[in-house]
């Protein structure tokens, strides 16, 4: 059988015709956007194709996706015709089915073109999803309405609520997709193009069958899971229309809504800050390539943070030596790490192969010697400079000279560290933040001497693990501690000053943040602020103000709900206000001679806000951060702060100056000696000109 080709460009969309079957090729580098090129190219192809009379069309991406999703800089500005709902409108009036194959990943506006084609083939590792409810907007192509009339409302309103990516094993097994490629992606296509020679618009079909028991779940655990938030609500009224059926009204309402929660508030801060994430695992003048991929990494101590840091290492795939002191240590850190993949195990979230491959994956020891073959080694030990500086001095002399070496430390010196090497170019900071296998963010922190390969590996590592990476300069804290001291510290000047604890953590979890200070210092142990305290205490002014509050509970065994008491008193179970650490604040409120001032939510909210962002505007002045953006993503990714509000800088860059002015005032003031005050202004102009971009 002879084979007929013809080879066009046009517009990002290439078109091929092999016996009776038209091949249009989305090329648009890097990740096959859906922007106005490509959709002007699909809808051109799919005219040349009616006029040429062909039997099928094949829809495929070039390069290493489908569709990536719809190009997001389009969004701030009045879409251009064809629009993607134009282009499916083109796809379903063909008078031949058209087969969208899958590779990579088919994301959003790609999803959506997929599912405006009649049938779905994907290649074995395709991830498919449809993101658009966590950039603050919701599916504008269809995506509410064809995606449950495959799967049901249910699993629609699951899928689209939690922008979930699934594999193409789990789309094929609820329907989503309708076959596997076996082999080549584009030959199983045309295959099944020949097998397949009649039209099925999703638009034509009706929803699975449900009930409203199980719908109105599904509904309940989405409202949940995205705190109320309107697109999330407003996507579950939508799915729930799918159910209708007048189709052509639901699109029409569905489009209304996406067109105006993209240019809505909460899609705008969210849209920024996806860019901010993706400048932040970039370093200005970097061009040094990472060294051979990581394979085997060594960890050093086997408490809660080196047990959550092999957990992290073991699921990307890599092998784990484990090193502890005694057999002891070893033994409980080796099993409760496995009791942990047990766990996920039990709940589904690990298959058994993957059980049993991290569980082989995981060597213990309890002598240097085993962490030999690592191509990076982390210590996790106690947060001690002396302690980390003679693990790093036993531990170069066994490592091959090419090894990396990390210290995941949250506050301490790394350039003092790498004075106990021959070799401090291969060091650097990997500061992981608990669990440290389910928490997104990663500084990674070059130290003086850091060479440009061990940050460009370092970076590298960050994405095999799935992490968000920020990288930091060497200073107290780094970006996200240095910051959230300066938060922590005003929030318990507000509560010397007049305002009880749990009216500091309600107004901070009114403004949107997971959980409040003093909720957060429970959680993760009062003696960790302690110890960092003692530290400075030799070099603190005496004129400081210093709230000695925190101080007086660790010295009452009150360390937080690992001791079942700290600012809260956790013997019910749940966080309760303690008369114990009530006494405990008006004893040093009488010590300071405060009279208690009353102080409603918005001033609290304020004044917290305002020390987050007078520090970052220090400690960028000082080089710490690269840029104003990197402390956003810090603080969204790593400290509880709401992602539909862009990040704090970016809050603040939307505040009227005045207000800013008068807040930072008022923080001077309740700070007092020692306040120094950042180059706010600049930092939020620099904000204000990355939102123009």
């Amino acid at each position: 059988m002879g084979i007929q080709q013809k080879t066009e460009e046009t517009a990002s969309v290439s078109y091929e015709h092999r016996n009776g079957v038209a091949i249009l090729t989305i090329d648009n580098p890097p990740v096959n956007a859906g922007s106005h090129g490509v959709r002007m190219g699909v809808v051109q192809g799919i005219e040349r194709a009616t006029a040429e009379g062909v039997s099928s069309v094949v829809l495929i991406g070039a390069g290493r996706c489908f569709v990536a999703g719809s190009d997001l800089k389009e969004f701030g500005k009045p879409l251009q015709w064809p629009q993607l709902p134009d282009v499916i409108a083109a796809i379903e009036a063909a008078p031949f089915p058209v087969i969208a194959a899958l590779h990579g990943v088919a994301l959003g506006g790609g999803l959506e073109l997929a599912l405006g084609c009649d049938y779905r083939i994907a290649a074995t590792g395709t991830k498919v999803g449809l993101p658009e409810v966590s950039l603050g907007f919701v599916p504008g192509a269809g995506g509410t309405q064809r995606l449950p009339r495959l799967v049901g409302l249910a699993k629609g309103i699951e899928l689209i609520c939690n922008a979930a990516r699934i594999d193409a094993q789990a789309a094929l097994a609820i329907g989503l997709v309708d076959a596997m490629a076996q082999g080549d992606l584009l030959d199983a296509a045309l295959a099944f193009a020949i097998q397949h020679p009649t039209k099925r618009p999703v638009r034509g079909m009706t929803p699975p069958a449900e009930t409203a028991k199980v719908i109105d779940a599904a509904a309940q655990t989405a409202m949940r899971r995205g705190k109320g938030r309107p697109n999330v609500a407003e996507a579950i009224r939508l799915v729930r229309l799918a159910a209708e059926p007048d189709m052509d009204a639901a699109l029409a309402e569905e489009r209304a809504v996406f067109q105006a929660m993209r240019v809505a508030p909460d899609a705008v801060a969210l849209r920024y800050l996806f860019f901010a994430e993706r400048r932040a695992a970039m370093v200005d003048g970097l061009e040094a390539s990472a060294r051979a991929a990581i394979a085997t990494v060594g960890v050093i101590g086997g408490g809660t943070m080196g047990q959550g840091i092999a957990r992290a290492f073991l699921q990307a795939g890599l092998s784990v030596r484990l090193v502890e002191r005694e057999d002891e240590s070893l033994t409980r850190a080796i099993s409760q790490i496995g009791a942990h993949l047990d766990g996920l195990l039990a709940k589904g979230r690990i298959g058994a192969a993957q059980r049993r491959a991290q569980g082989e994956a995981l060597i213990g020891a309890t002598d240097y010697a085993g962490l030999a073959d690592c191509d990076l080694v982390i210590e996790a030990v106690f947060e001690d400079m002396a302690v980390k500086r003679e693990v790093l001095a036993r531990l170069e002399p066994i490592l091959d000279s090419g090894t990396l070496i990390a210290t995941n430390t949250s506050y301490l010196d790394i350039d003092q560290m790498g004075e106990a090497l021959a070799r401090p170019d291969r060091l650097l900071g990997l500061h992981f933040f608990s669990p440290a296998d389910v928490m997104p963010l990663l500084e990674v922190v070059r130290a003086g001497a850091t060479s440009d390969t061990t940050l460009a590996t370092g970076l590298a590592l960050a994405r095999k693990l799935g992490k968000q990476p920020v990288v930091a300069r060497v200073g107290e804290g780094f970006i996200g501690n240095r910051i959230y001291a300066a938060y922590r510290r005003r929030a318990e000047l507000l509560v010397l000053d007049g305002a009880a604890p749990e009216d500091v953590d309600a107004a901070a979890t009114a403004f949107g943040f997971a959980m409040g200070p003093f909720a957060v210092s429970d959680m993760s142990g009062l003696d960790i602020a302690w110890a960092m305290r003692k530290r400075q205490a030799a070099t603190r002014p005496a004129e400081a103000r210093y709230v000695a509050i925190p101080d007086r509970l660790c010295e009452a065994g009150r360390l937080g709900r690992k001791t079942g008491k700290g600012w809260y008193n956790y013997s019910s179970g749940k966080a309760q206000p303690d008369p114990e650490v009530e006494a405990i604040i008006r004893a040093e409120r009488a010590k300071a001679g405060i009279t208690p001032l009353p102080f409603d939510m918005a001033q609290i909210q304020r004044q917290l806000l305002a020390a987050i962002v007078n520090e970052a505007a220090c400690l960028l002045s000082e080089g710490i951060a690269q840029r104003a953006s990197d402390v956003d993503v810090v603080f969204v990714n790593g400290y509880g702060f709401p992602r539909w509000r862009g990040g704090p800088l970016y809050w603040a860059s939307l505040e009227p100056a005045a207000m800013i002015a008068a807040d930072l005032a008022d923080l001077a003031g309740a700070i007092g000696f020692g306040h120094t005050q950042g180059p706010v202004a600049q930092v939020l102009d620099e904000i204000r000109s990355l939102k123009s971009n």
